[in-house]
């Protein structure tokens, strides 16, 4: 009876020992390995801690291995922490890429809306320039009007510009009124001066030395406003003329004729393109 008491105690002893040994169900490091490494191995950017993923695997199969096959818990907790430890390491380069890539982002992003700005701005000094050879072709076809509208009505070219020479047939003797017959030269000019609004045209009036120079002076001012309100009337703008009366002043010919006198009651029209020319005439 003694020798089967002592086998039983054996084996109860034995059986309380490999209890006390046995691996608890539950470990958390383990879990916690288990949750997190997955994690970044799943993630799209794992490459930028490969070295780090690899170790957690590694770490964490061995640590499941142990715990399968009853190890010592201490054993299962150190290579759970290692493996956690590097999935940890991993997932802080992982963030760490995304950051870098939402920057480079963000800058590709302004880049890009830069470089948009800039082909606009290219686009619309482009536009600008073809505009502004358009303008200046224009402004050549409208010279080359005007001239050849003036040569058509006989004006000369001097070095005060275009002169066109209006006869005292315009007026009625000693008036200042335009006579109807007047009015197709008239027209004509003042289209031309509509389709080219950078010429300018000083009316200059003259007469010749029959009568006082206070009365001639007056009619010759007289008859040089009566062009330039024609002119408006039909639409010419303001800032393109200047009317002045010069008299007896500035004759042609000789005042000892009909034929000189003639001559000398008469309006001219000097034509240009720079203001400052005509102010220095009218000085």
């Amino acid at each position: 009876m003694k020798r089967s008491y002592n086998v039983l105690m054996t084996v109860a002893v034995a059986g309380l020992l490999g209890a006390c040994s046995s691996t608890p169900d539950r470990i958390e490091d383990l879990e916690v390995a288990r949750a997190i490494v997955p994690q970044v191995e799943a993630s799209p950017r794992a490459g930028v801690a490969a070295t780090n993923v690899s170790e957690a695997r590694k770490s964490l199969d061995r640590a499941n291995a142990m715990a399968d096959k009853g190890g010592k818990l201490a054993d299962i907790e150190y290579e759970a922490q290692i493996a956690a430890r590097n999935a940890q390491i991993a997932n802080e380069k992982i963030l760490a890429a995304q950051a870098r890539e939402e920057i480079e982002k963000g800058e590709a992003e302004r880049q890009a809306v830069l470089a948009q700005a800039r082909d606009a701005e290219a686009r619309r000094n482009a536009a600008a320039a073809q505009s502004a050879q358009q303008q200046a072709q224009m402004a050549q076809q409208r010279a080359t009007t005007l001239e050849q509208e003036l040569s058509e009505l006989r004006a000369k070219k001097t070095d005060r510009g275009m002169v066109l020479t209006l006869g005292d047939v315009l007026f009625d003797t000693g008036l200042a009124t335009l006579k109807p017959g007047a009015y197709l030269t008239i027209d004509r000019l003042a289209d031309v001066l509509k389709e080219a609004p950078d010429r300018k045209v000083m009316i200059e009036g003259h007469t010749d030395s029959v009568g006082t120079d206070e009365y001639n002076q007056g009619l010759s001012e007289r008859r040089a406003a009566a062009v330039q309100t024609a002119l408006l009337e039909r639409g010419v703008r303001s800032e393109q003329i200047t009317a002045l009366g010069k008299g007896e002043s500035v004759p042609v010919a000789s005042n000892d004729n009909a034929a000189g006198r003639q001559q000398n009651r008469r309006v001219e029209m000097i034509f240009t393109d720079n203001q400052s020319q005509v102010a220095s005439d009218v000085e």
